[in-house]
């Protein structure tokens, strides 16, 4: 199996697909199978790399230092040092577009088109979510039954839901088999912690801000607000998402990113 030693951390990673290379950075405690549903789409047309955040899936689980934003921006970069990549289009969902905001800040040279997707520039100048729902992101539900609903309910729509028995299927065998509780936290302590406001405006890199109207999770305001604070950057809303627009709207959401990453793709 494939795995690099970034930062002192082996990470698992996949590729899939030729092309422009992407790399898909997933959210808080998920790893790389929470791309799974849309992988295909994006691997018909880029070299597509998806990884195990340190603290998930195959990767290693280390209870210090605590995590942040920066470090997993690190780690992913890391992660294209051992790929030989100098340079990637990276697409970030939730906490994942927090880790994208650094990458591009921080190593500006590195990253083609940045797509931002649910996700906010931090509490200190973001939308907080509703408390209820930050209480079950902070310690997850011990019922795997409970947790998988909760999960569900705020990604996707019931009527979805209905339709797709296979998805609560898929949350329901992850809720059984969690990262372990301490790494949970360091995930959330992480993503709770990211403030790069003020320096969202040296990010030069174009910018496309993806995000469901009715987004619980991380609401759909701070959408306007990354938009606003990132020079260039273009804000598509789709109608009717929650925190998971990219898998209920696959066709639509896809469809606004390719189009935005092969307007910027040079081969």
């Amino acid at each position: 199996m494939p795995f690099a030693v970034c930062n002192g951390v082996r990470l698992y990673y996949e590729v899939h697909g030729s092309g422009e290379p992407l790399l898909l950075v997933m959210g808080q405690g998920s790893d790389h199978h929470g791309w799974d549903p849309v992988l295909g789409d994006f691997a018909s047309r880029f070299q597509v790399i998806v990884y195990d955040h340190r603290g998930t899936g195959q990767s290693d689980k280390p209870g210090e230092p605590p995590y942040t934003t920066r470090m997993f921006a690190a780690d992913a970069v890391g992660l294209l040092d051992h790929l030989g990549i100098e340079r990637a289009h990276i697409y970030g969902i939730s906490m994942g577009g927090r880790i994208c905001q650094w990458i591009a800040i921080d190593y500006p040279d590195r990253v083609g088109a940045v797509v931002l997707g649910c996700t906010t520039p931090g509490d200190a100048h973001g939308v907080k979510r509703p408390p209820e729902v930050d209480a079950k992101m902070r310690t997850r539900p011990a019922d795997p039954e409970e947790a998988a609903r909760f999960l569900a309910e705020e990604m996707v729509s019931p009527g979805w839901l209905a339709a797709h028995p296979e998805y609560l299927a898929v949350l329901r065998e992850r809720a059984r088999n969690p990262i372990p509780a301490y790494a949970q936290r360091l995930h959330y302590e992480a993503s709770q912690g990211h403030d790069a406001w003020e320096r969202l405006t040296e990010i030069r890199a174009p910018v496309l801000v993806i995000h469901g109207t009715e987004d619980r999770i991380n609401p759909t305001a701070n959408a306007a607000l990354l938009a606003g604070q990132i020079p260039g950057a273009e804000l598509y809303l789709v109608e009717g998402g929650r925190h998971g627009y990219f898998i209920e709207f696959r066709e639509e959401a896809g469809a606004a990113v390719m189009g935005f990453l092969e307007r910027h793709t040079t081969r």
